[in-house]
């Protein structure tokens, strides 16, 4: 998986320049997420005190706006393309990778078209996707953990106002709380996700058969018990992510009031601007989203636990791993 990519000097503009063009663009996404940041201060101070402002200052603070969001939304949108692309070219790397060890081996691997076909595509697109976010949530913790730091110091709630930093740990926990409950809760969907890929596989596997001969394959009994299988574990699955995702709804909806919950008493006592508020809000939540990004993305980790597990056996059956091909034979060359 790894190796056919980070390790072949073939692919090596691709998988490190890739990579660390990729990382610029991530920079730049998190220094525009910054200029937000201190916009949305301004603004809701603007909001706040409107009688005693000019509407130029209004027009001035959504110029500002534009300025920061055109080139954002660009460069948002340009990441995701060129990661999609590089997600692509490690599908290549690792499918031709795989393809000499498979033809060489007397070994039946079952499902071996889904796992090079099907599970490279998937495993590539899913840590591209986790791999973007993660790498993205460091460097939002990097850029926002000081600014809410400093920020942390207009609380004004019993037993946090003496905290430093107050805002940030509160994050963290409810962070690391969350993680240990989803993990708690989900603790089963990658056993069922595996098990899902195996049903699946072998009724594929009997579809496939019947295509050339179906007076041997696809008989209603075959299919039925396939399909059985298949029925069986779909309706485990979708219990267990029925479970997760009332959890993790219920997790996202109320996280949004918890700074709002902090910052409240010292918004009526006038402490501090509705325009440092909203700053603390935006603030709290790209920390808070940061410290989450495991937890957000609890169900795609699942089903990458299963497709790892599953190229892992497939590159163990093919010995993929010792680095040896056997010489071909005669009955290997195509006529």
């Amino acid at each position: 998986m790894w190796r056919s990519f980070f390790k072949d000097k073939k692919w090596f503009y691709w998988s490190y320049g890739g990579g660390i063009f990729i990382l610029m663009l991530l920079v730049a996404q998190t220094y525009l997420d910054v200029l937000f940041n201190s916009w949305y201060k301004d603004f809701y101070d603007i909001l706040q005190t409107a009688e005693k402002r000019e509407i130029s200052e209004f027009w001035d603070s959504i110029k500002k706006f534009l300025y920061i969001a055109l080139p954002y939304v660009t460069l948002f949108a340009f990441t995701n393309w060129f990661t999609r692309l590089w997600a692509f070219r490690w599908r290549e790397a690792m499918t031709f990778s795989y393809m000499p060890y498979w033809r060489a081996t007397d070994a039946k691997v079952e499902g071996s078209s889904q796992r090079i076909q099907e599970d490279c595509m998937n495993f590539a697109k899913i840590v591209e996707s986790i791999g973007l976010q993660v790498v993205k949530a460091i460097m939002t913790l990097i850029a926002f953990i000081p600014i809410l730091w400093v920020l942390s110091s207009n609380v004004s709630v019993p037993y946090l106002d003496n905290i430093s930093g107050s805002l940030v740990w509160v994050a963290l926990i409810l962070s690391i709380g969350g993680i240990i409950i989803s993990w708690l809760v989900g603790i089963k969907l990658p056993g069922l996700e595996y098990n899902n890929q195996k049903v699946e596989a072998a009724f594929r596997k009997e579809l496939v058969y019947g295509e050339d001969d179906r007076k041997n394959y696809v008989q209603a009994p075959t299919i039925l018990q396939l399909f059985t299988g298949i029925k069986f574990n779909y309706h485990r699955l979708f219990l267990h992510y029925g479970y997760f995702d009332l959890w993790a709804i219920w997790y996202r909806q109320l996280f949004v009031i918890v700074p709002f919950l902090i910052m409240a008493p010292g918004l009526f006592t006038a402490a501090f601007t509705l325009g440092v508020m909203m700053q603390v809000v935006n603030a709290f939540g790209e920390v808070k989203d940061a410290f989450s990004v495991f937890l957000y993305n609890w169900t795609r980790i699942t089903e990458l636990r299963s497709i790892h597990k599953r190229l892992m056996e497939f590159e163990t059956a093919i010995n993929y791993n010792t680095n040896k091909l056997r010489k071909p034979r005669k009955s290997d060359v195509r006529v």
